[in-house]
């Protein structure tokens, strides 16, 4: 199929998704408060914790709040699209309505990944999107367009490789039967990516988390890198940017073949 009709179908999730907001306006309203709520508690925390410190590990207050910001925006783009379909794909294969999706005349991933899209969570940018700007604003040396350009693009590889994962995670549901444990191992996983690789260093635990992290699976540098390019502490080109692109590309790469694989073990709800 091309990729007209891919995006036909796309836009046709955002209206469905769109439809169902409106239908039921207050929970929309709710889930955007609860965002907010946590939001404002993790701004709240390491703006006293600023206000004792100069720094943290190389990073001031204004550099660990874009940090923090794109660790947000990647997190967002991921519960927004991706998150709600993979914890449903176990119960698609519970139920027997994984034969209804592998029937239709669309790649299944695609339709598995992005058939259910929570706007509720989509708002959650307009927040770490003020955090960003309210970040750079003040930095003493504003990025430039280059700086943007790569920034964006590598939100972009962060989201790859975020994805891969969780399709990863899906995809055992075939072969487990049930995958409820999905939200929680997503949690423990992208827990460490939630600060900066610096504040993993000083003793041999943090060392092996950092390497850990950073090569074996990289999702501290998905978050990092992207921030270090738009603060400034991180000149390009970089050979930990050049490493969060392979990883990205591996990633889809593994999580596409894994799927496939997963496919070929299901045994549909009428056999």
């Amino acid at each position: 199929m091309s990729l007209r009709v891919y995006l036909i179908v796309l836009w046709m999730f955002l209206r469905n998704a769109l439809v169902r907001e409106l239908s039921f306006r207050w929970n929309f309203v709710i889930e955007f408060i609860t965002m907010a709520f946590w939001f404002a508690a993790q701004f709240v925390l390491f703006d006293i914790i600023y206000g004792n410190v100069r720094e943290i590990n190389g990073w001031d207050r204004y550099e660990f709040f874009a940090f923090l910001a794109t660790g947000m925006t990647i997190n967002t783009l991921i519960e927004a699209f991706f998150m709600p379909n993979c914890a449903n794909f176990s119960e698609l294969i519970r139920t027997g309505n994984l034969d209804f999706a592998l029937l239709k005349p669309i790649d299944t991933q695609f339709l598995i990944s992005f058939e259910r899209v929570e706007l509720g969570a989509l708002s959650n940018l307009i927040l770490s999107l003020g955090l960003l700007g309210y970040s750079l604003s003040h930095l003493a040396q504003p990025p430039g367009l280059v700086q943007c350009v790569m920034y964006v693009v590598m939100i972009g590889v962060g989201v790859a490789f975020y994805y891969s994962l969780m399709i990863i995670l899906a995809s055992t549901s075939i072969w487990l039967g049930r995958n409820q444990g999905l939200y929680d191992f997503w949690f423990y996983i992208t827990v460490f990516a939630r600060y900066p690789r610096s504040i993993y260093g000083g003793s041999l635990s943090g060392d092996l988390l950092r390497l850990t992290f950073s090569y074996a699976i990289p999702i501290l540098l998905v978050v990092a890198v992207p921030a270090e390019i738009i603060t400034g502490k991180l000149l390009m080109p970089s050979p930990l940017s050049g490493v969060a692109v392979a990883a990205a590309c591996v990633g889809l790469v593994v999580s596409r073949r894994v799927f496939t694989s997963a496919l070929r073990s299901y045994r549909s709800a009428s056999s």
